[in-house]
C-alpha cells in the first residue's frame, strides 16, 4: 500500500470527524436518570475538621445523596498508595501519606474534597453543597518547597514532620568527589523549575453506572490508560475482581500525563451510582481543574559541573528537591523526578555523576507526570550547566558541546547515570541544526536587533530522552467472516493519530486497504489487556504488538493456503496482501482467505476456524529519542517582553511511521515547552491559596506567541524493536524548555544581567535588565 504504508505522510483520519464536532467525549454522553455530582472542597490549605453538618443539604430539592469522609461507604474504600519501595534519608521505609476519597479529620490542601453531593441537576447539587456546614480549625501551612525544607517549617502532613518523604540516590558519589577535587574549573548554579498545570481542552469528567443484577460498575472517564484505571479502581479501591469493573475512555480532549490518574471524583461517582441506583456524572469546571488537576514540575535543583582546562566535563553533581504536593499518594508524584534522572547525563561524555532527589510535601495540589515527566527538567539542568560552563571558559556554547558530545562510534554507550544508549548520532544532530539555524549568521542578526533597541540571544539544547519501557501492550487483529478486519489495541488514542498510524502498519504488513480496517480502543470490555498511552511508548509497544499479531496472521494464512492449493507451506510467499505459490500464478488475497478461514471444509483438519490473532509486547527496552533545538529570542529593552523569533530543530525519533504525525507531535511539544519557559506558572500565596485560578492569572501561550518552526530529521533506527521507532511525543518539550531558557539567558549574559529563572515573564526580565543598567554593563 505505497501511499498508505509505513514512512508515508498520511493525513490523520481522525481529524475530519473531530473538527465536525462528531467526537464522543464524556460530557456528550447522557444516560436516562443520570444525576449530577458536585464536590464540596476545603477553602483552607491545612485545617482540622471539627464537624460537618449535612442535615440541611440532604433535605434540599432534588438531592439524592450526600457523602462525607465518615460515611461507611467511604470508610470501606481502599486507598491508593505508592507501590515502588522507597526510603527516607535515614534509611527507613518511606510510608504512604495517602489522600482519602473524602477528607475525614484533616484537609491538607485548598481544594481537598470534603463532601460529595448527587442531585437531579448540577444547580441543585451546588445549592446543597453550599448548605453543608463545616467547622474548620486552621493549621499552619507551607506552600513553597524551599520553605518546606527549612528547619522548623510547618508540617504539611502529620506523617512527615520535616516534610521530606523519600530520598532517591543514584550514581557514584566517591568518583564524583574525586572528579571535583581534580577539576580546574567548577560551575555551580541553582535552578528553580516552576510549577505548571495541563489545562487540557477537555476538562476532567466521568459518568459512572452500577448494574445491580451483575454487581458490576461501568466508569466512562477522561483517562489515558483505561486498563490501569480499572486495575487500580477494582483492586486498590473497591476491592473487587477486575471483571466487575468496566472502564470506557473514548475521545479525550488532551491528556499530556495529567489524565493518567484515578482521581477521587471518579471514585465518588462510582460509589454514588451504587448507593443511588442511578448513573452519576461529574464534569470539572475550568477553575476547579486549575485547583485540582494534577500539577507538574516544581523542582529546586542545585547542580555543579567539574571541568578540566580544555572544557572537558569531569563530573556532575545534582541535588533536587521535588515538590510532590500535599500527599505521598501514589507513584505518580515520585515518578517524574526519579524515573528519568538518566536524562541528566545528556548527550555528553560525563565520566562521573551523582544525583540526589528528595520528595517534599507542601500544602498544594499533588504533582504528577506532564509532557516529558522529568525529562524536560533534567535536560534543562544539564543544558543550562553546559551553557554556564561555556560562558565561564570563554567558549562558544556550540564548541563546548562539540568537545563533550558522545561520538556515534561509541554506541552502545553506558552513561554514568542509569542509561545505556543503543544508538544515535548526537554530533550530527548538532551540526545539522547549526547549519539549518544559520548559527554562523547570528552575529549579524544580533547587531541588527541592537540597532532596533532590542536585545537578542541564541540558545542551544542537544538533548536525549528515554521512552517508557517494561510495560506490556496488546493488539488484536480480528478478521470477520465478511472479509473485513478490526484492530483492537490497548494503547489509547487521544490526539496521537493512532488510528492512522496503526492502519499504516496493517497496510504495510498485511496489504489491506485502510478503508477495510476498523479500529477499537479505550474500552476494557472490548480490548482484553493493555497499558495505555504515555511516556512516548505507543509506537514502540503497541506498534510491536501489532507486528507480532500480523506475523501470526501470515503464519496461519500460509498454512491455510498451502492446504487449499495442495502444496508445501515453504512454497507459499506472502507479499502485498496476497499469498502466492512460488513460481506460479496461483494466488489468493488475504481478505478472500479470511472468508475461507471461517469455513471448516477449507482449512486443515484440526485447525481452529477464523483468522483472529493477537500480539502482546513485553515493553521491551528503553529507546532514546534525541535531537538538537536552537532558539533565538528578541527582548524589548524597555518592557522586558520576550519574543521567540527563530526556532530550529533536528530530531532523531528513529524510523518514522508517519513523518506528518511526528512533525505534529514535535510542534505540540515545542509549544508546551515554550509555554513554560515564557508564560505558564501555578502560583500559591504563603498560606497555600491558589493565586492563578483562572486564565486571567494563568497565562496560556497563543498562536501569535510563536514563530515558524523549522524542523529536520536525522533517522537512526533502533534495533530494540521491529519497527525501529524511538518515540516522538515528548521530544519537542524536552528540547524547547532548555533551548528557549538558554536563549533568554544568553541575551541577559551579553549585557551582564543576572540569570532569569522560568517563566521568563516581562517583569522578571525587566528587573534583570535594570540590574545590568545599574551595574553599567548595559550598552546602548
Amino acid at each position: 500500500m505505497g501511499e498508505f504504508g509505513i514512512g508515508q505522510s498520511v493525513p490523520r483520519e481522525e481529524d475530519p470527524y473531530l473538527v465536525r464536532g462528531a467526537g464522543r467525549y464524556v460530557d456528550d454522553v447522557t444516560v436516562t436518570g443520570q444525576l449530577r455530582g458536585f464536590v464540596l472542597r476545603s477553602p483552607h490549605a491545612h485545617a482540622r475538621i471539627r464537624s460537618i453538618n449535612t442535615e440541611a443539604a440532604r433535605s434540599m430539592p432534588g438531592v439524592h445523596l450526600v457523602l462525607t469522609g465518615r460515611d461507611a461507604a467511604i470508610t470501606a474504600l481502599g486507598i491508593q498508595r505508592p507501590l515502588v519501595p522507597r526510603k527516607r534519608r535515614d534509611g527507613t521505609p518511606a510510608v504512604p501519606a495517602s489522600q482519602p476519597a473524602l477528607a475525614r479529620d484533616i484537609v491538607h490542601l485548598a481544594g481537598d474534597p470534603v463532601a460529595f453531593v448527587a442531585a437531579e441537576t448540577l444547580h441543585q447539587a451546588k445549592d446543597a453543597a453550599e448548605a453543608i456546614e463545616v467547622d474548620y480549625e486552621p493549621l499552619p501551612a507551607v506552600a513553597n518547597v524551599e520553605e518546606a525544607i527549612r528547619p522548623g517549617a510547618p508540617s504539611a502532613h502529620e506523617t512527615y514532620p520535616n516534610n521530606q518523604t523519600y530520598l532517591y540516590e543514584v550514581g557514584d558519589k566517591a568518583a564524583v568527589d574525586r572528579a571535583f577535587a581534580a577539576a580546574a574549573h567548577v560551575v555551580q548554579h541553582r535552578m528553580v523549575i516552576n510549577r505548571i498545570t495541563t489545562n487540557a481542552m477537555e476538562p476532567r469528567g466521568c459518568l459512572a453506572e452500577y448494574d445491580q443484577r451483575d454487581d458490576r460498575y461501568t466508569l466512562r472517564c477522561t483517562v489515558q490508560g483505561p486498563h490501569i484505571i480499572r486495575r487500580t479502581l477494582a483492586g486498590e479501591v473497591l476491592k473487587v475482581p477486575e471483571t466487575q469493573v468496566r472502564v470506557i475512555s473514548e475521545n479525550v480532549g488532551g491528556g499530556f500525563g495529567m489524565k493518567g490518574a484515578l482521581y477521587n471524583e471518579y471514585i465518588l461517582c462510582v460509589v454514588a451510582a451504587k448507593l443511588t441506583g442511578q448513573p452519576v456524572k461529574w464534569i470539572s469546571e475550568r477553575s476547579e481543574g486549575l485547583l485540582t488537576d494534577e500539577q507538574a514540575r516544581d523542582n529546586v535543583t542545585d547542580a555543579e559541573l567539574a571541568l578540566d582546562d580544555n572544557g572537558k566535563i569531569l563530573g556532575l553533581r545534582v541535588k533536587t528537591f521535588a515538590n510532590i504536593g500535599a500527599y505521598y499518594h501514589s507513584d505518580r508524584s515520585a515518578g517524574p523526578p526519579t524515573v528519568n534522572v538518566g536524562v541528566l547525563a545528556g548527550t555528553y561524555v560525563i565520566p562521573a555523576a551523582h544525583v540526589e532527589v528528595t520528595g517534599v510535601l507542601t500544602n498544594t495540589m499533588l504533582t504528577g507526570p506532564y509532557r516529558g515527566a522529568g525529562r524536560p527538567e533534567a535536560a534543562y539542568v544539564i543544558e543550562t550547566m553546559v551553557d554556564l560552563a561555556a560562558r565561564k571558559l570563554g567558549l562558544d556554547p556550540a564548541e563546548m558541546r562539540r568537545r563533550n558530545t558522545i561520538p556515534a562510534a561509541a554506541m552502545p554507550y553506558k552513561t554514568a547515570l542509569v542509561y545505556t544508549y543503543d544508538c544515535g548520532d548526537f554530533g550530527r544532530n548538532l551540526e545539522d541544526c547549526l547549519v539549518k539555524a544559520d548559527h554562523a549568521g547570528f552575529a549579524a542578526r544580533y547587531r541588527q536587533s541592537r540597532q532596533h533597541g532590542k536585545l537578542r540571544g541564541i540558545g542551544i539544547s542537544n538533548t536525549v530522552e528515554s521512552s517508557n519501557a517494561g510495560l506490556i501492550e496488546h493488539a488484536e487483529i480480528r478478521f470477520n467472516p465478511t472479509g473485513t478486519v478490526t484492530i483492537l489495541v490497548g494503547s489509547h488514542d487521544h490526539g496521537q493519530g493512532h488510528q492512522t498510524a496503526w492502519r499504516q502498519i496493517i497496510a504495510t504488513k498485511l496489504g489491506i486497504d485502510p478503508s477495510k480496517v476498523g479500529f477499537k480502543w479505550g474500552d476494557t470490555d472490548q480490548v482484553a489487556i493493555g497499558t495505555g498511552t504515555f511516556g512516548s511508548r505507543s509506537a514502540v509497544s503497541c506498534g510491536s504488538a501489532l507486528i507480532a499479531a500480523a506475523q501470526k496472521v501470515v503464519a496461519k494464512g500460509t498454512k491455510i493456503v498451502a492446504h487449499l492449493m495442495e502444496t508445501d507451506e515453504r512454497d507459499i510467499v506472502f507479499d502485498g496482501g496476497k499469498f502466492t505459490v512460488a513460481g506460479t500464478d496461483k494466488a489468493i488475497g488475504i481478505l478472500e482467505l479470511a472468508r475461507d478461514s471461517f469455513v471448516p471444509a477449507k482449512i486443515p483438519k484440526g485447525m481452529e476456524p477464523g483468522l483472529i490473532e493477537s500480539g502482546t509486547f513485553d515493553g521491551g527496552q528503553r529507546t532514546f529519542p534525541n535531537g538538537c533545538h536552537i532558539s533565538e529570542v528578541e527582548i524589548d529593552e524597555i518592557t522586558g517582553v520576550v519574543e521567540l523569533v527563530r526556532y530550529t530543530a533536528v530530531d532523531d525519533v528513529g524510523h518514522m511511521i508517519n513523518p506528518m504525525l511526528v512533525e505534529g507531535q514535535l510542534h505540540g511539544g515545542i509549544a508546551q515547552g515554550v509555554g513554560q519557559a515564557l508564560f505558564e506558572n501555578i502560583a500559591y500565596d504563603t498560606s497555600g491559596q491558589l493565586l492563578s485560578g483562572s486564565f486571567m492569572d494563568y497565562a496560556m501561550p497563543r498562536a501569535d506567541d510563536f514563530c515558524a518552526f523549522e524542523l529536520g530529521e536525522n533517522e537512526v533506527p533502533t534495533k530494540t524493536n521491529p519497527l525501529g521507532v524511538k518515540g516522538a511525543g515528548e521530544s519537542g518539550t524536552v528540547g524547547a524548555l532548555s533551548s528557549v531558557m538558554n536563549a533568554i539567558n544568553d541575551a541577559m549574559a551579553r549585557i551582564g544581567a543576572p540569570y532569569v529563572q522560568m517563566p521568563a515573564t516581562p517583569e522578571k526580565v525587566w528587573y534583570a535588565i535594570e540590574a545590568a543598567r545599574r551595574a553599567g554593563t548595559l550598552q546602548a
